[in-house]
């Protein structure tokens, strides 16, 4: 009896340009690039590619020469476009071309912080929702009106087309990547390899607007941060919170904020939903029990909320990352 072919590796494509700074491109390496034999799963084949093979300049006064011209993005399951070298430039005629080729193809479409203006040049964004990093997304939007643009988010899944904020942002949406290929179990032993979240939602918020200061007691506030982590399936109220930390209410809210970027009750919301996700990956309970498992006061408030920050129902959320 013959044995069927083994799987063939998904091949992702990754652009490299003269002058980039190296951060996104070492992600898409590290998390593409990089064997992974414990998983005993066919891994991703990487191509680093770009329009010119000779030596590119890299922020930080090195440089590399990429194995590949623009021709790899013809074979590539996945491609992604890190960042290009000026936001206010135009975007070659020849990485254009590749692109929409690729698109076209059913190649599935990927950026990092200022990629999304290459996406964007080869009309892959027009009609669709987008991010960049929050410094450029009011450029991308003038540059680009057909785009969608959300200042305000890490990154954006349009299923075929993907784009993130900044840098770190980044990371987060290519473990969501592995994440949709391989599910939960696989993107989270990645994320331990790597010491990083194994999640965060899209839609949640780039950057505080307010300034993060030194506050003499943190630890207090950390304190109930701690206590309210270990009561999250019980009623949580700011009093409570303000009592563990041995303060007003009104100081406690105060240095919270100061402390978190937000209020005492949105945080904890924030951690509800955040403990929902693994028992809606790994368990069949139904999802009324899983709400009222992590503190939801009901069905209703459990949906909501966990839409809100997921931008998706807990039941479809099941459907797309359980086993």
């Amino acid at each position: 009896m013959l044995l069927p072919p083994p799987a063939r590796p998904h091949r992702v494509a990754v652009l490299a340009f003269d002058g980039m700074a190296p951060f996104e491109l070492g992600c898409v390496v590290e998390l593409f690039g990089l064997p992974r034999p414990e998983l005993d799963l066919p891994w991703y084949d990487l191509t680093v590619c770009a329009e010119t093979l000779q030596p590119l300049r890299v922020v930080g006064g090195f440089t590399m020469t990429a194995g590949h011209g623009l021709d790899a993005l013809a074979t590539a399951d996945t491609v992604i476009v890190p960042g290009v070298a000026d936001v206010r430039g135009p975007v070659s005629a020849a990485l254009v071309r590749a692109l929409r080729e690729a698109y076209e193809r059913g190649a599935r479409m990927v950026s990092i912080c200022s990629g999304a203006f290459a996406l964007a040049a080869a009309g892959l964004l027009d009609g669709r929702p987008a991010t960049t990093h929050w410094r450029y997304a009011t450029l991308l939007q003038e540059r680009f009106p057909a785009v969608r643009v959300n200042p305000s988010v890490l990154y954006v899944d349009d299923g075929d087309v993907l784009t993130s904020a900044g840098s770190a942002a980044g990371l987060d949406l290519l473990i969501h990547l592995v994440r949709r290929d391989h599910g939960p179990g696989v993107a989270n032993t990645v994320a331990r390899r790597l010491v990083v979240p194994p999640h965060r939602e899209g839609g949640q918020a780039q950057f505080i607007q307010a300034a993060v200061t030194p506050v003499e007691d943190d630890d207090a506030v950390a304190r109930a941060m701690a206590w309210a982590m270990d009561h999250l399936a019980t009623p949580i109220t700011v009093a409570e919170l303000a009592s563990v930390a041995h303060m007003s209410e009104r100081t406690f809210i105060r240095r919270f904020k100061l402390r978190t970027g937000t209020s005492p009750l949105r945080w904890v919301i924030s951690q509800r939903v955040a403990a929902s996700l693994p028992l809606l990956e790994s368990t069949a309970a139904p999802v009324e029990e899983i709400g009222a498992a992590v503190g939801f006061e009901s069905p209703v408030t459990f949906r909501h909320h966990f839409t809100r920050a997921m931008r998706t129902s807990p039941s479809a959320y099941r459907k797309a990352f359980s086993p």
